[in-house]
């Protein structure tokens, strides 16, 4: 796509780590996928200085809630937020 000098261009970080030429499955939540090249937390120089706790307090998270519930499964489907800046679900029914 070509943008010309003047044009306005709108960046959506959440859709750049759902490129499909990027990643297998870019659309499937997978835990165990390398987190190589994605940029949920920025890249350089704008890179998150918590990233590094943020990944140990998920792990240790997913950890607890599926150890603790190990039949923890979605029991419907998940209502995703229709704003165009942070991406996440309105609602995620489960069942355990």
């Amino acid at each position: 796509m070509l943008v010309r000098a003047g044009e306005p261009v709108i960046v959506a970080i959440g859709a750049a780590n759902r490129d499909a030429l990027r990643f297998d499955d870019a659309d499937v939540l997978r835990v165990d996928r390398a987190a190589t090249q994605q940029l949920g937390f920025g890249h350089g120089v704008h890179h998150c200085l918590g990233a590094s706790l943020a990944r140990m307090e998920l792990q240790e998270a997913l950890r607890a809630l599926l150890g603790g519930l190990p039949e923890l499964a979605l029991a419907g489907d998940v209502r995703w937020k229709s704003e165009m800046l942070v991406r996440g679900p309105v609602s995620m029914p489960v069942r355990w």
